[in-house]
Formats: structure tokens, sequence, C-alpha cells
């Protein structure tokens, strides 16, 4: 592997990629510790100081791909899960909209202009966004209204009210659009996927923090504990990643003028977990909900009702929780690849080229035997994708502290990162097999 480094390294244009790469990857971390104008860092980091790692709310997730740049208000405070959100909008938006649907059809053009769309709706998701967060840091419940001598967004400094919380949301608001052009440089000059090289980016920026404390709290022992199941987890989750089933196709001989083509034989990778992760961030956005529901109820004097959601749903080592999440997340596998992959249009696409899977038929048969391969391989991706992201509950449960919340050694994270840094080792890879030298996967 080191040779394969050094070989990167001795390529002068894939060499200028890796710089580029790094190079935007510390621009963005730049702007995730920049605090926004009007907001106070002192008051942050007290506040910050205060919760001492607890949880935050619906704001977990969110935080996390920030790599924590969403409690401090920061620039880049919204990080890149507007863009996120929007592209699953328009995703599903396709399978509803003829119009996006045929879009999808027309190649390389037609996705530009989705690309485009994406864009919009990125900007204003940046705004509803930033005006809620903004809106939550002025009235405390940011920090659930621990930090009240601490004033985020302090008053009486001589500028109008609404002209310091406009600023704040154009400058978030810019923030997103500028993390979404650094995501675009990354794809264009640089190497690997650029927006889930900003997510690994985030992630990877919260583990030293995170595992130090895990240090401090728990002593040695449970620390070096943690980091062995944590290898143990991304050598499973590596191995799944890579599994898939490969489906024969034939592609029949055709005379077109005094040329022979087609004959060839290739294959159509369905691969165990066909979801990726966007079931488990389903899931996690759906159980969200009642939390923020509890969040309009009087906190002083809650109810019967309200502290049975909380004992019980709201919190994440509680056994009707971990359930619940296990099952949401099954669901939504099924759901996202349903939408995701039709087997009738790939069937229809394999007809129209002269190819045909060896002993079916082309056509509707072709169509059925793709739709029972893939619901059989989709379970096996879905319990997988369920166990690991119900992981850190049981983190929660081992550890017996709440101080946990935003651990970041498994579920979402874990998934995250295996993925963005499996497929980024590939792209350096296949660039370097292409100049005779040898890869890292030997």
């Amino acid at each position: 592997m080191l040779s394969a480094f050094l070989s990167a390294f001795r390529t002068p244009d894939l060499r200028k990629k890796l710089l580029f790469t790094v190079g935007i990857i510390a621009v963005y971390r730049v702007g995730a510790t920049l605090p926004s104008p009007g907001v106070s860092y002192g008051n942050v980091q007290k506040c910050l100081d205060t919760l001492q790692g607890q949880s935050t709310g619906v704001l977990n997730l969110l935080d996390l791909f920030s790599g924590g740049a969403l409690l401090q208000l920061s620039v880049f405070a919204l990080g890149i899960m507007p863009y996120i959100t929007a592209s699953i909008i328009l995703q599903l938006l396709t399978v509803v909209i003829p119009r996006l649907e045929q879009l999808r059809k027309e190649g390389q053009a037609g996705q530009a202009k989705i690309t485009q769309y994406t864009r919009y709706l990125t900007l204003g998701l940046g705004i509803l966004q930033s005006s809620a967060f903004v809106a939550l840091a002025r009235s405390g419940q940011l920090f659930q209204n621990r930090c009240d001598q601490f004033p985020i967004i302090p008053e009486g400094t001589g500028i109008p009210d609404w002209l310091t919380l406009s600023i704040l949301v154009m400058t978030m608001t810019a923030g997103t659009g500028m993390v979404m052009w650094l995501g675009e440089l990354i794809t264009d000059r640089g190497v690997g996927n650029g927006m889930s090289v900003l997510i690994f980016t985030s992630i990877a920026a919260r583990l030293p923090s995170e595992g130090w404390k895990i240090k401090t709290n728990e002593g040695w022992g449970k620390f070096v504990l943690v980091l062995v199941l944590v290898l143990l987890v991304i050598t499973a989750v590596c191995f799944i990643e890579q599994a898939q089933r490969r489906i024969p196709v034939q592609y029949a001989k055709r005379m077109i003028g005094r040329r022979m083509y087609g004959g060839t034989s290739t294959y159509i990778p369905l691969k165990v977990n066909q979801a990726g992760v966007i079931p488990v961030i389903f899931a996690s956005s759906l159980l969200y909900l009642p939390q923020l529901a509890l969040q309009f109820f009087d906190q002083t004097n809650p109810g019967k009702t309200q502290a049975w959601i909380q004992n019980n749903i709201v919190q994440a080592d509680s056994p009707l929780h971990i359930v619940i999440y296990f099952l949401l997340i099954i669901f939504f596998t099924y759901f996202y690849v349903s939408i995701t992959f039709n087997p009738t249009e790939v069937a229809d696409n394999m007809k129209k080229y002269g190819g045909f899977v060896p002993g079916i038929r082309p056509g509707k048969p072709t169509a059925e035997y793709l739709d029972f391969i893939l619901s059989r391989i989709t379970l096996p991706g879905a319990l997988y994708l369920g166990i690991v992201a119900i992981l850190p509950n049981f983190f929660f449960i081992w550890l017996n502290s709440q101080q946990f919340q935003n651990f970041p050694f498994g579920g979402t994270a874990v998934l995250i990162m295996v993925g963005v840094g499996l497929e980024t080792v590939k792209q350096i890879e296949s660039q370097l097999m292409q100049r005779n030298y040898e890869g890292f996967l030997r």
C-alpha cells in the first residue's frame, strides 16, 4: 500500500488532484470553525463546555455531518445536509413527476438540468434551515435552554436585531452554496465524489475528540475495547459493502453493414447494500419527529403521555426505540430499492440492445427474474443496515452514559466513512492501473 501511495504521488497529474483535494478540505474545515457575524464565539464555547457532549435532541445527526460546526453556528454550519436533502427529494420526485423522469432518461443533458434544479432547491432549503437554527439559537432551544446565561446571539450591540438575524441567515445560506461549490470542485478536479468526501471529512473530524472523551470518562480499558470493536465493525462493513450478486448477461451477435457487433458477455452487479445509507437517514429523521413534538409541550410539568414518549421512544437506549428504529430501516430499505431500481426498465433496455440472461426469456420473464433476485438480496442488506445502525444504541447502554449521543464510531458514521473511503480508493487505484502501477488491493 505504501508503494501505491508513492506511485500516486510520483504521477504529476494524480499528485495535483490529491493535493487539490487536500487543499479544498482544508478550506472547508476553516469555514467550519469560522464563526458567523453576530454570534458570540466565547458564549458558544461556554455552552458546549456546559453540555459536555450531552444530547442535543434533533440536531445530533446534523451536527455529526457538519463536523461540529452546526452547534457553533459557523459559516459552514449547515454543511452538506441541505444538498443531501435536495438530492433525495429530487430522486423521489423523479418517480412521481414524468418531466423529471424524462430528463433522467435524456443522458448527460438531462442530468445537468436535474443538477441545476438540485442547486436551486439546496439554496431554498438552506434559507429555511438557517432560519430555523437561528431561531432556535435565539430562543435558547439550540442547547435545550441550558445556556440561558450565555446568549448565543447577544442583544444590545447597537445593530437592529432584524438586521443581525438577516445577515446571519444570509451568511449561513451563502456558506451552504460555498460548500456545494467546493464539493463540485473536488468532483471535477480532485479525487472522489466531492460531496461524499466533505461528509467523510466532517465525520472524521469528530473522531479524535469523541475517542478522547471516552478515554477520559471510562478509562483506558473501555477505550481500547471500543477501538477493537470499531475495527471489527469496520471490517464487517467493508466485507458487506463489497458483496454483490452478479447476474450474467449475454448479448447476441448482430450484423450491421459488414461488421459484426455483440456476442459479448457481461453482468449486472446487484449489491447486497443496494440502498446505501439513505434508509438509515430516513429512519433517523422519522424517529426525531416525536422528540421535536415534545418541544412544544410544557417541559417543567410533563404529562403521562409525554413522559412515556420521552422514556420509550425518544431515549436511544430504550428497547422500544431500538426495535422501532430497526423495523423502520428495513421498511425504508425495501422502499428505496423499489424506487431506485426498476427491473422492468432494465429488462426493456437489455431487450432493446439484444441482451438476455442465459436461461431466461427476454422481456417480462427477465423483469420477474430480476425482481425475484432483488427481493431476496435486499433482505440481508436491510438486516445488515439495521444491525450496524443500532450499534451506537448498545454503546450507550454499555457505556452507561448519555454523554455519547453523538457517538461517531457506529451506525451512519461508519457506513458513510467506509463507503466513501472504498469508493475513493477505487478511483485512485483505477488511475494507477491505467498507468501500469500496482493498486492498493492486490
